[in-house]
């Protein structure tokens, strides 16, 4: 999957490197903004079962 989305983008390798990482970094963003937040409210992740 990796190889196939890094076959895709444009440029030259050095330009695929950089776009790589700054694709990494918008996706970590959105699952710490929106994505873990909702998870937590939904699963209840924040209740503690242990004593």
């Amino acid at each position: 999957m990796y190889g196939w989305i890094f076959r895709h983008l444009p440029g030259p390798t050095w330009f695929k490197v950089i776009e790589s990482i700054v694709l990494i970094g918008l996706v970590a963003y959105a699952l710490l903004t929106w994505g873990f937040p909702w998870a937590q409210d939904y699963f209840g992740l924040s209740e503690s079962t242990v004593s």
